[in-house]
């Protein structure tokens, strides 16, 4: 009917609790109910990935120094991302979330926005749909999760923190100032260290006593994101769920035991994070253009360079691609991380008709026949000659739709 008011949108944040350690946790019962830690692994100078709720007792969070971490609890079990399997994992829940609804945006590889506004009709409302979400993972991942109910998607995401782990926040429509005034302002997007004491200087450390504040006040401090804390502040924000975005990267890296000038360690590294690159675009369906390589030395100054082809998916021609960047390095001091990234990405078989010749064919099947004996008998199950004998241990996972 003209003039109706538009419907008041659901959405969800589905977030999952401490996944990666979950998942471990979930396929080695002996380690249920024990502090796990994955990431680097003690002695090395990485940070850990994800903690289970059992470590974070210990104060160890993601991002946190792997050393400090083990000083915190040197009875934790410590392990490597075994990325592939959470990638696969991830895959798996996000089919299942999408039963829900089509207006489904993966964040991460482990959380995702849902718009279930016109799933209400024949699902329930929004707290009925949470909870089939959640028994549904928690039956057919035996995993659990956690989820915020809300109006927009600034708020379903903070809800979805605040009960950890399996926790279920329902933020009713109305209700958005109230539920955020007693929350730290810390809670708001875009309030990082700096704004947070600017806020502080001012005496705001709620949501609810930056809220009181007129909007000139805020502009006048902090330009032009003075007006968008304010929308914040009320619980406002527009943006829609957008589905299945394509992700801006994909890529691996590590971090070495210690500093080293050896180049061939440096081209072996690069080829095992291009075939696991390349694995993790032909599982989402993406081929890249933009090959990026990145150097960081002892200093902690960074090198980072890029070519830009033809799209591809093949673990051996994004590795020369990066071979070809880092012979144009000059080695001046010994080397503290190596990465590799692969981005413009699109929907494979987008490439000119040259690329999709017998040849290419033929490596494409390769490459899937590949990826079904990894996916069976793990990541390492089939290498390049290069790689054998070496197993990293220092390597982050693929940034891909990631958390």
């Amino acid at each position: 009917m003209a003039g109706a008011a538009p419907a008041i949108r659901t959405v969800l944040h589905v977030d999952m609790d401490a996944f990666y350690a979950a998942v471990e946790q979930r396929d080695r019962p002996e380690l249920r109910g024990r502090p796990v830690v994955v990431g680097a692994l003690p002695g090395g100078r990485g940070v850990v990935s994800a903690a289970s709720y059992e470590a974070r007792r210990f104060g160890i969070h993601s991002a946190m120094p792997i050393s400090r971490a083990y000083r915190l609890c040197r009875d934790a079990v410590y392990l490597p991302v075994d990325m592939d399997k959470y990638a696969a994992e991830s895959r798996r829940i996000m089919a299942l979330l999408a039963e829900w609804t089509p207006l489904l945006e993966p964040v991460s590889i482990d959380e995702a926005f849902l718009d279930v506004t016109a799933s209400r009709a024949l699902r329930g409302d929004g707290p009925a749909i949470a909870r089939d979400i959640k028994a549904r993972i928690r039956a057919e991942v035996s995993l659990t999760a956690s989820v915020g109910v809300a109006p927009n998607k600034f708020l379903a995401k903070v809800a979805s923190d605040l009960e950890k782990p399996d926790g279920l926040v329902v933020v009713e429509p109305g209700r958005e100032a109230a539920f955020l005034a007693p929350l730290p302002v810390s809670r708001l997007w875009g309030v990082g260290r700096v704004t947070g004491a600017e806020l502080e200087a001012l005496g705001i450390k709620r949501i609810g006593q930056l809220a009181s504040l007129p909007s000139a006040t805020l502009e006048a401090r902090f330009g032009s994101n003075g007006a968008g804390l304010a929308d914040l502040a009320w619980g406002r924000d527009d943006r829609p769920v957008e589905p299945f975005g394509t992700p801006k990267s994909m890529g691996a890296e590590e971090t070495f035991e210690t500093d080293h000038l050896d180049m061939e360690r440096l081209r072996a590294t690069l080829r095992a994070h291009a075939e696991r690159v390349a694995r993790e675009l032909r599982a989402e369906g993406y081929s890249g253009r933009v090959v990026h390589l990145k150097i960081r030395f002892t200093d902690f100054s960074t090198y980072t360079r890029a070519h830009t082809g033809e799209p591809t998916q093949d673990g051996l021609r994004i590795y020369q691609e990066a071979c070809a960047l880092l012979s144009r390095v000059r080695l001046a001091q010994p080397v503290r991380l190596i990465g590799l990234s692969v981005s413009g990405l699109g929907a494979a078989g987008q490439g000119q008709l040259a690329l999709f010749g017998p040849d290419a064919a033929r490596q494409e099947r390769l490459g899937r026949a590949l990826d079904r004996l990894a996916e069976r008998f793990g990541g390492d199950a089939v290498r390049p000659a290069s790689l054998l004998g070496r197993r990293s241990r220092r390597r982050s996972g693929p940034r891909g739709p990631a958390k």
